[in-house]
């Protein structure tokens, strides 16, 4: 299904070197769904159940509020917005962390690529946090 989505103002703020910002959306999604698969392989426990919900609502939650962000109603909405996603790449990062360490999953070292995707986009949105400050502040 093809929504005809637009670009909107704020997407030149998203900082990705040599991508666009569509191409950001489209690895959040991917980054939903990998971690949306590994919420599905998390035992079967108290513990897993517990982290493995915490773990899916923290890790999809960037994709929504990448959404949220295009839509910003002003440069303090937009930083507020990516700012939000910071925190749920964050948190995320240290579920994904306890799951290796416990461990939770059967092979754990798989987790490796998926906690690095998740540094990759801490820094992605932190890098535009800073970009709209500056260019805020510019005008």
């Amino acid at each position: 299904m093809n929504y005809g989505q637009t670009s909107s103002e704020w997407d030149e703020l998203f900082i990705e070197e040599g991508s666009s910002n569509y191409d950001l959306e489209e690895r959040l999604l991917e980054f939903s769904v990998r971690t949306i698969r590994l919420c599905r392989n998390i035992e079967n426990s108290p513990a897993g159940n517990h982290v493995s919900k915490q773990l899916l609502r923290s890790s999809t939650s960037p994709l929504a509020n990448h959404g949220e962000a295009q839509g910003a109603e002003s440069a303090k909405d937009f930083i507020h917005k990516l700012g939000i996603s910071v925190k749920e790449l964050r948190e995320t990062l240290r579920w994904l962390k306890l799951v290796k360490r416990v461990p939770l999953v059967i092979k754990p070292e798989l987790l490796d690529e998926l906690m690095d995707e998740t540094d990759q986009l801490i820094r992605i949105f932190v890098a535009s946090i800073k970009t709209a400050k500056l260019k805020s502040t510019d005008k």
